[in-house]
């Protein structure tokens, strides 16, 4: 029996290795049928799905722009196909439909699609899940994916965008479950197999599995060495194991396989830098910054929440950013008014504050304040009051040296910073935030709770360089012991 490599698609396998049945036959002998008469508009499907599964813009596949024009051009009414092209932009999170008619059309026309054409009900699921999440009413989103998935364990797409949203939840245990409740209904057979291993080891180490996330994650670099997410899930174990040199020489060793995957190299990038600011090795992060692929040519969110957030950090270790903030808000200025996730929101403030634009600064607060009291089944617009607002307003009382007005604000809601999604090691910011500002508050009190919140932090993440640094600085600053 052939076994299809791991990073190969459907399309690529099936054509390979049985040329006279085509890609159509193939979808239906694995259980997920797709409507649509046309063999390209299937092979085109594919191919979008292997890119969005690899983090990948592959040219030997067309790229995903050149796959989408061909997929249209084959069968413009694919309904399966209008929900992979729109669920592609709209997992990006960096376009709303609430702001961009162009794609609120989109999502229209798909809609309206499945209402007229012949389709069967694990495509007209996959519709209004994405609906849904068009709404930003993520968690419907996720339990209708989770309802494909019941009768159809191994329909990757349902998978992938529920992967993807439980992220943006902040719901750890489902990513890490979501992949587990599968897992035994895949072999090695199915293609994509592989990649199912980064994204399982990913949930692993959001809820501190960390031998096991490793093991898993090697287990799929092992199918697959070019699997960028397995790679990722290996820097966040070093990176929660605060074992900068053991993250460095893994991320050294393998640039050369996971560096061309654009979609996901500049979040490699930056846990690379990441390594570099624990050991206080500004100027090394600094300059892999530059040398790294930019958010200012990609614009994708991911990469310009990285890219804030990397800066963010440098900056509250002392070191002058000015000059890349005034670049990175050419970018981030478009973002202003999104409120896709709150998560988003945050990152794009930072580059407001760094680049001390207060115009945009408050055209975020202003709309935030207005989208917060919007009626609806908005997830994210829903938690803008009690979690986006504090969040945005702590950050802008950092920057202007109310310190303890910051620890007012971030104290009382620091357990429920997780739920506007994103990682443990992303969300750490927040944490180090906060500890910054309890050290320069005035209040006897917050001084202490910065001494607290350090040694709770080096319990957690023991041997922390970044962490003794910070204790260092609050013994100096308040002569303590």
């Amino acid at each position: 029996k052939v076994v299809p490599p791991h990073h190969k698609s459907m399309s690529t396998y099936y054509v390979t290795l049985c040329n006279a049945l085509i890609v159509y036959q193939a979808w239906q002998d694995v259980g997920l049928p797709l409507s649509t008469t046309s063999n390209e508009a299937c092979k085109m499907y594919d191919a979008l799905l292997t890119q969005l599964v690899s983090f990948s813009n592959d040219q030997s596949l067309g790229g995903i722009e050149g796959c989408i024009s061909r997929l249209q051009v084959a069968d413009p009414d694919f309904v399966m196909g209008q929900v992979i092209v729109n669920g592609l932009e709209l997992i990006g999170t960096a376009r709303s439909v609430f702001l961009d008619e162009e794609l609120n059309s989109a999502v229209k026309r798909m809609v309206d699609l499945s209402k007229t054409q012949v389709i069967c009900g694990r495509e007209l699921l996959h519709v209004q899940a994405l609906e849904m999440f068009a709404k930003g009413s993520f968690p419907k989103a996720c339990e209708i994916w989770e309802k494909i998935l019941v009768d159809h364990p191994t329909d990757m797409l349902a998978l992938k965008l529920a992967h993807d949203s439980y992220f943006y939840l902040g719901h750890p245990q489902q990513i890490r479950d979501s992949i587990a409740r599968v897992l035994p209904h895949w072999t090695p057979q199915i293609p994509h197999y592989g990649f199912l291993k980064g994204m399982y080891s990913f949930g692993l180490v959001e809820t501190n599995f960390y031998d096991l996330a490793e093991k898993v994650a090697k287990e799929g670099l092992a199918l697959n060495p070019n699997d960028a997410w397995s790679v990722h899930s290996i820097a966040h174990v070093h990176e929660m194991r605060a074992e900068p040199d053991s993250g460095l020489k893994f991320m050294k060793q393998t640039e050369n396989d996971w560096k061309d995957c654009d979609l996901l190299a500049c979040h490699n990038y930056w846990h690379w830098a990441l390594c570099h600011i624990e050991k206080g090795e500004y100027e090394a992060a600094l300059t892999l910054y530059d040398m790294s692929p930019s958010c200012m040519k990609s614009a994708s969110m991911l990469d310009i929440v990285d890219t804030s957030s990397m800066l963010y950090r440098l900056q509250m270790e002392g070191i002058n950013v000015d000059s890349r903030w005034k670049e990175l808000i050419r970018v981030t200025k478009l973002h202003a008014k999104d409120h896709i996730l709150i998560f988003n929101d945050a990152h794009v403030l930072m580059s407001f504050l760094g680049a001390k634009d207060v115009e945009t600064t408050n055209q975020l607060i202003s709309s935030l304040q207005e989208v917060a009291q919007t009626p609806g089944e908005n997830y994210q617009h829903r938690m803008a009051q009690d979690l986006g607002l504090p969040i945005c307003q702590a950050m802008i009382e950092f920057a202007n040296g109310n310190y303890s007005q910051t620890v007012n604000l971030l104290n009382p809601i620091r357990y429920q910073i997780q739920n506007i999604g994103g990682s443990n090691a992303q969300r750490d910011l927040f944490n180090q935030l906060l500890i910054h500002a309890a050290i320069r508050s005035e209040s006897r009190f917050h001084q202490k709770l910065a001494r607290c919140l350090l040694v709770e932090r080096e319990a957690f993440r023991p041997n922390s360089l970044l962490t003794q640094r910070l204790i260092r600085k609050t013994a100096a600053v308040h002569n303590m012991d």
